[in-house]
């Protein structure tokens, strides 16, 4: 579970609630009116932007907001280590029972490329373009959040719209202006409350661990074609330890 993720939403909405609190209330501001323009409203234009395919996966991608894939680099990069020693050791091939029996599937398809003699480049150039097309994927998919955001904004105008124009057309009706106003003010703050609390920063998270994931996939490539090109340990280590922060570094030859 991702705490700053929890933590923040938690406290984000707690404070919102309790500022409405210390006014008059929650009840003044929930309108079916509203509500109807502004959160169904926005997620039909997000129907009629994505396919299908696309906004089934927006549940999918709340989970990985609120829980992760975990990334261990420091394990990842003495994984690749232990590997590099042992193709020094005993050849590339001895790798391929230890391929073979690998969790990441990545990681697995590219030791076993490697394992099956394929030109570096190759190797490297596949891998890359797997990382470049999953990245592609998941910044389309993420940006479902984005637009979301944008178009609970937009419908949030057309709501005020709505309520002027009602409160015009009823001007001498004053019980009718209350009403009315009620839908103008508060498709504004839904269409803010969306973009603000909601999609805005979840579509900033998934970038997170977008470019959480691509720096592990980077790490691995580099660890196989250094591993294929029979790099010292030593070196290769150094070499992957450069992608994490001063403080993260711990050489396992220490």
């Amino acid at each position: 579970m991702d705490l700053a993720s929890l933590i923040g939403n938690i406290a984000v909405w707690l404070l919102v609630l309790s500022a409405m609190m210390q006014g008059v209330g929650i009840m003044p501001y929930i309108d079916a009116a509203s509500a109807l323009i502004v959160v169904f409203g926005s997620l039909g234009a997000v129907m009629i932007a994505y396919k299908m395919e696309q906004v089934k996966l927006l549940g999918k991608l709340f989970g990985v907001v609120f829980k992760p894939q975990i990334f261990d680099y420091q394990e990842l990069i003495k994984k690749l280590v232990d590997f590099a020693m042992a193709a020094r050791r005993d050849g590339i091939l001895s790798l391929e029972t230890a391929a073979s029996q690998e969790e990441n599937e990545f990681l697995k398809k590219g030791l076993m490329m490697a394992v099956d003699g394929n030109e570096p480049d190759t190797v490297r150039e596949l891998l890359e373009i797997e990382i470049e097309e999953m990245s592609n994927r998941h910044k389309a998919n993420g940006s479902i959040f984005g637009k979301w955001g944008g178009y609970a904004g937009a419908y949030g105008l057309i709501g005020t719209l709505v309520g002027l124009v009602a409160m015009l057309v009823n001007m001498s009706d004053p019980s009718a202006i209350g009403p009315a106003m009620a839908v103008a003010l508060l498709t504004t703050m839904y269409g803010a409350m969306i973009a603000n609390m909601i999609t805005g920063p979840m579509e900033s998270k998934l970038d997170i661990r977008n470019s959480d994931e691509v720096m592990a996939m980077t790490i691995m490539v580099e660890g196989i074609v250094a591993i294929q090109a029979g790099d010292n340990p030593r070196v290769l280590e150094q070499k992957l330890l450069a992608y994490l922060a001063p403080g993260e570094r711990k050489s396992q030859f220490d």
